[in-house]
């Protein structure tokens, strides 16, 4: 395969079990470098694996059924994939309070659905960045972050 076939296989396997329906926290140590960075609009950077474990952890304990899959063929050119996605979740867990914009008290029942895009960074197997650009503000109305004026 070439480099860019590979890179694509390593991004589905995150989408897939990072951020799909069924989390695998150990993906992180398999093809997460040690440093990486996950970055979205949505929330604070996070770096290195503890770091991006927690939050999804976190994430998955608020939100229990979260889930985002690919909604159109992955790109892939050199070190970078880029992918479209779509996904989303209902609140019944704990309080969250790593949005950006603010928190939600314990179980609230709102939920979220939202699209976004990504742009991965993949180096001999390991993803570096993950950096999307969400669609934060239709997430933050239906979450009830925001209001509409």
């Amino acid at each position: 395969m070439s480099k860019e076939e590979d890179n694509k296989a390593v991004v589905v396997r995150w989408f897939t079990e990072f951020w799909g329906k069924d989390v695998n926290l150990a993906v992180v140590d398999e093809i997460a470098a040690p440093d990486m960075l996950l970055q979205y609009s949505l929330h604070e950077p996070r770096r290195g694996r503890e770091d991006i474990k927690a939050f999804m952890t976190d994430f998955r304990a608020a939100f229990p059924d979260l889930n985002f899959w690919g909604t159109s063929d992955l790109i892939a050119e050199g070190d970078y994939v880029v992918g479209q996605w779509e996904g989303g979740g209902t609140h019944t867990g704990p309080a969250f309070d790593d949005f950006v914009l603010g928190g939600l008290a314990a179980a609230t029942g709102r939920k979220m659905h939202f699209t976004g895009k990504t742009v991965l960074k993949v180096v001999d197997g390991m993803i570096v960045e993950e950096n999307g650009l969400d669609d934060g503000l239709t997430a933050m109305m239906q979450l009830g972050l925001i209001q509409r004026a």
